[in-house]
C-alpha cells in the first residue's frame, strides 16, 4: 500500500526497526516520558510503520495475548483476566507515535486500521486494549471509540500516569462498514472520527484476502 511518497510497512530491516524505535524514542522524549525496558515475546507482536518519501512518520505494535500475557498485564491484570474469562481474545497496542497534523490523519487511520486487521483477521482477537496518558484519553475516546476501564495508575514502563482503554473490534468493524472510505463524517454529526479516514469495506476486504495468501504462503513454505 504504498506510491511514490506513502506507504504503510512491515519495518523486516535493522534500518527499517531502528527507525521506528528512533522515532517512539523522540515522541516519548518529548511529551517527558522515560522508555520501555518491558520485554515480550516478539513472535506475538506486529509493528507497522508508516513512511513519507522514505522517513518513517508514524508506528504502532499490536501485541497478541499469550502465555506470556500483555504489557497491561503489569497494571490492569484484574480487569484483562475478566475479559479473558468471557471469552475474549485480546490484543493491544503499544508504541503508538506520530507527528499529528491534518496531514497525519490518513496515515495515522491506516496504520491504525491495518493493526486492527492483523490483529482480528489473521490473530482471531475480539477486543484492543491500549494504557495511554489522561491527556490523550479524549482523543481515543471521541475518534476510535476507546472506553476507559479501571482507575487511574502510574505506568513504571514510562514513569507516568495511565488509563487502561478499550475497544471491541466488532464496533471497530461496524464502523468500517458505515464511515471507511467516506473521509467525511456522517451528516448532521457532530462527532470527529478516525473512521472516515479508515479504508473503504471493498479495500478492507482485499487487504484481508492479500494478508491471508501472504500468511498461508508464508505456513506452507
Amino acid at each position: 500500500m504504498n506510491d511514490d511518497s506513502y506507504g504503510i510497512r512491515l519495518p523486516d530491516t535493522a534500518e527499517g526497526r531502528n527507525s521506528a524505535s528512533m522515532l517512539v524514542k523522540r515522541m516519548y522524549a518529548r511529551r517527558g516520558y522515560s522508555g520501555s525496558r518491558h520485554v515480550l515475546d516478539e513472535h506475538n507482536r506486529v509493528t507497522l510503520t508508516a513512511t513519507d518519501k522514505g522517513e518513517v512518520v508514524g508506528t504502532v505494535t499490536i501485541g497478541i495475548d499469550s502465555e506470556l500475557g500483555l504489557m497491561a498485564d503489569e497494571l490492569f491484570k484484574d480487569i484483562l483476566d475478566e475479559h479473558r474469562a468471557r471469552g475474549a481474545r485480546l490484543c493491544e497496542c503499544t508504541k503508538l507515535a506520530f507527528d499529528l497534523s491534518e496531514r497525519s490523519r490518513v496515515p495515522l487511520a491506516n496504520v491504525f486500521h491495518l493493526a486492527l486487521i492483523y490483529a482480528r483477521d489473521l490473530y482471531d482477537c475480539t477486543d484492543v486494549v491500549i494504557e495511554i496518558n489522561p491527556r490523550h484519553r479524549r482523543f481515543y475516546e471521541r475518534m476510535l471509540g476507546f472506553r476507559q476501564q479501571g482507575e487511574l495508575k502510574i505506568n513504571p514502563r514510562v514513569n507516568a500516569p495511565a488509563y487502561l482503554m478499550h475497544l471491541s473490534l466488532d464496533y471497530v468493524s461496524e464502523q468500517v462498514e458505515r464511515l471507511g472510505g467516506t473521509f467525511d463524517t456522517p451528516a448532521g454529526s457532530a462527532e470527529r472520527s478516525l473512521y472516515p479516514y479508515f479504508f473503504s469495506p471493498r479495500e478492507e476486504r482485499g487487504i484481508i484476502n492479500r494478508l491471508l495468501r501472504m500468511d498461508e504462503h508464508h505456513i506452507s513454505s
